[in-house]
């Protein structure tokens, strides 16, 4: 399928062809972490080490740094792909994910000594920042008042407060953090005086930063983090002071693409999955699939995985080519979420009573998918976004 569109826009054939021999290598990585892999790990709660590590070597989670630092130089487009990939192998990609796309914080406002000094060493893997702490819990998604407080110190800046649902922070070695450097009654505007800071875990940890693991129904390494005085060099301010939200909007379109390319992932698993038990399962001496109840939500969740996965190529695509896309890349969340539960929903429908069984691997999966319903930005948000930002209506919030 090739796109109507003009030269200066944004995919060509050669483009295409060259994510199709990324989506082959993708695959064949994957054939080496089958399903057991991944089950094994979601009831041990365990960190895949080596698929991560055979990811990064390959040079699939540094596909977006630019090759000055070490990285492949690749669009998200590219990046979409190889997501997308590891999530129709029946894979996790949110182990890894945000490898890609948190350190666009540091390339797009990094200065010239920090990204030198980290680019290359995640490119190469020597260092992992997968982390990103904005959440509250008395916050949420009000991320412009989040109480978190950096206070300046000579050439320091001391940080108190707690983070909640910021996931790998035990498989990682740096962390972008957003505090408060301003009080709330001295801004400007709302998203006046907020901050984000590169913090080195490895010296975090212990030493004014202490992390207690989150009990979830999702492997997603997620933890709550509390700050208390924990120093942290002036140096690694990100950008700049009291303007560190555009520091974190900018990763969040990035984010939000991303995401729903795992989700297309997802929901063309379940399709491949329910297609292959309803043309194999025989009951009343006939294959399910030959009943249209049961090939008809098939087709329907492909139609709409379809659809979806052309917008996450459309909001891909803006992004590249360093356009406007913060409708596209909601939109393309919200359908491609949608797409993937009811999708989830579908293929354990088809499945019946197995579907509920662990080694076939589809509870877990839709456990996983579920998730994007709420996370990284819900539905209702989107929706308040598209009405306010899009259609011109009234801010409903």
């Amino acid at each position: 399928m090739v796109l109507c569109v003009s030269e200066e826009d944004f995919v060509t054939t050669a483009n295409r062809q060259d994510v199709e021999e990324i989506r082959h290598a993708v695959r064949t990585l994957c054939d080496g972490y089958g399903e057991d892999y991944w089950k094994d790990l979601d009831a041990s709660r365990g960190y895949p080490t080596d698929f991560v590590r055979e990811m990064t070597q390959a040079g699939f989670l540094g596909c977006l740094i630019p090759e000055a630092y070490g990285g492949a130089g690749l669009g998200l487009f590219e990046a979409c792909a190889i997501l997308e990939e590891i999530s129709r192998s029946g894979g996790h990609p949110g182990a890894a994910h945000a490898q890609m796309y948190v350190m666009g914080s540091v390339l797009r406002h990094g200065s010239a000594e920090q990204k030198a000094a980290y680019l290359p060493k995640i490119a190469d893997g020597s260092l992992r920042l997968q982390s990103f702490a904005v959440t509250e819990p008395t916050t949420g998604t009000d991320t412009t008042s989040l109480k978190t407080f950096a206070r300046r110190d000579g050439d320091v800046y001391r940080v108190s407060g707690q983070k909640v649902w910021i996931s790998r922070v035990e498989h990682s070695d740096l962390m972008v953090l957003l505090a408060r450097t301003k009080p709330v009654e001295e801004r400007a505007k709302k998203t006046d005086g907020l901050s984000a800071f590169i913090v080195d875990l490895r010296d975090a940890i212990g030493n004014g930063l202490t992390v207690r693991p989150i009990d979830a129904m999702i492997n997603h390494h997620s933890c709550e983090l509390f700050f208390d005085d924990l120093a942290i060099p002036a140096r690694n301010l990100l950008g700049e002071e009291h303007k560190g939200f555009r520091v974190i909007m900018d990763g969040m379109n990035a984010e939000r693409i991303l995401i729903a390319a795992e989700c297309v992932g997802d929901a063309r698993y379940f399709i491949d999955k329910a297609s292959a038990y309803a043309r194999e399962r025989v009951v009343f001496d006939r294959p399910i699939g030959q009943n249209q109840g049961v090939q008809f939500p098939i087709a329907q969740s492909y139609a709409q995985t379809e659809a979806a996965a052309l917008m996450v190529e459309r909001a891909a695509q803006l992004f590249d080519a360093q356009a406007r896309c913060g409708a596209e890349a909601n939109m393309a969340k919200m359908l491609a979420a949608d797409a993937s539960w009811k999708a989830g929903d579908m293929c354990m429908q088809t499945h019946g009573g197995f579907s509920i069984s662990r080694d076939y691997h589809i509870e877990r999966k839709l456990r996983e998918t579920r998730l994007y319903q709420i996370a990284p930005i819900s539905t209702n948000l989107i929706l308040s976004y598209l009405a306010e930002h899009v259609l011109d209506l009234p801010r409903s919030f």
